[in-house]
């Protein structure tokens, strides 16, 4: 009976979600740093004619991608590799941006102080949380979304500029690149959620967020588990290497960093839909039990 008011519920939140400059500027900088080291620096190594030093965020199934010599790493950049080079940066830099996102989503109540007031005056806590997910959900998905149009237009730009024949990821190739991106950014946001309920607040969350993502991940993968082999065994169940896992199966490539398949893109694929149900109902469960202030 009370999640009948869930839909003005989610819109209202919808509405919160759209007014706060915060939300825009996520947005932005997402697209901006995938543009940057997804096309812009490879395509730059590439004019040079010298091979670049690093890797952008996602390159292709076809090839080495960006990383490759000057004469093989505009296959990288061109539109039959859209799909990997949007959701590669999923996996850590644009995944941070989603945890930020879901901790401003909940953890700002708490600062306002805007809980009490909504749980006193409107819908049972589980409706206002569930508005609070759908939002998300949207939020995430237009991310995506975005992502893949610019990567469109840029690598179409590539195409254009180079005189490359344009050819285009199937619709169907498209649909799982989305679904899958949407996924991983999913979980992400609500991993974000659940540390935002469980420290209460949002710069704490947002700090121990991105330490777990940027730092913590890449000094498993890349000190421990070379040395350890249970290490190497227990990272497969992490969250990061399963997004890792999940878009390197749909051709991100293997050196953008967080990239790597340890397990195959079935697996990691129902790994992260689990994490991603599992911060959720966790969130949810504290969120309902526990005093709000």
């Amino acid at each position: 009976m009370a999640f009948r008011r869930l839909p003005d519920v989610l819109a209202a939140e919808l509405v919160k979600l759209v007014r706060r400059p915060a939300n825009w500027l996520l947005l932005a900088v997402a697209l901006v740093l995938s543009l940057t080291f997804t096309y812009l620096v490879p395509y730059a190594g590439y004019v040079d004619g010298a091979e670049p030093a690093g890797p952008g965020p996602g390159s292709g199934s076809g090839s080495g991608g960006p990383v490759e010599a000057a004469g093989d790493g505009l296959t990288g950049l061109l539109p039959a590799e859209l799909v990997g080079n949007s959701i590669g940066g999923l996996a850590i830099f644009l995944g941070a941006i989603m945890l930020i996102l879901g901790v401003l989503t909940v953890g700002g109540e708490y600062g306002w102080g805007t809980w009490k007031t909504l749980f006193t005056q409107g819908p049972p806590r589980l409706v206002g949380y569930a508005g609070k997910l759908g939002t998300l959900a949207v939020a995430t998905l237009v991310t995506v979304l975005a992502i893949f149009v610019s990567g469109a237009a840029a690598s179409a730009g590539v195409a254009g500029i180079e005189g490359q024949p344009v050819h285009w990821p199937s619709p169907g190739e498209l649909a799982v690149g989305v679904g899958a991106g949407w996924l991983v950014a999913m979980m992400w946001a609500t991993f974000g959620v659940l540390l935002a309920v469980l420290l209460r607040g949002v710069a704490l969350p947002v700090g121990l967020g991105l330490v777990w993502l940027l730092a913590v991940q890449n000094l498993l993968a890349s000190l421990a588990a070379p040395l350890l082999d249970w290490v190497a065994q227990a990272q497969k169940g992490l969250p990061g290497p399963t997004a890792g896992s999940l878009v390197a199966a749909l051709g991100a490539g293997p050196g953008t960093p967080g990239v790597e398949q340890v397990v195959g893109g079935g697996q990691a694929a129902l790994t992260v839909a689990g994490y991603l149900v599992g911060f959720a109902l966790l969130a949810g469960a504290v969120l309902r039990r526990r005093d709000i202030l």
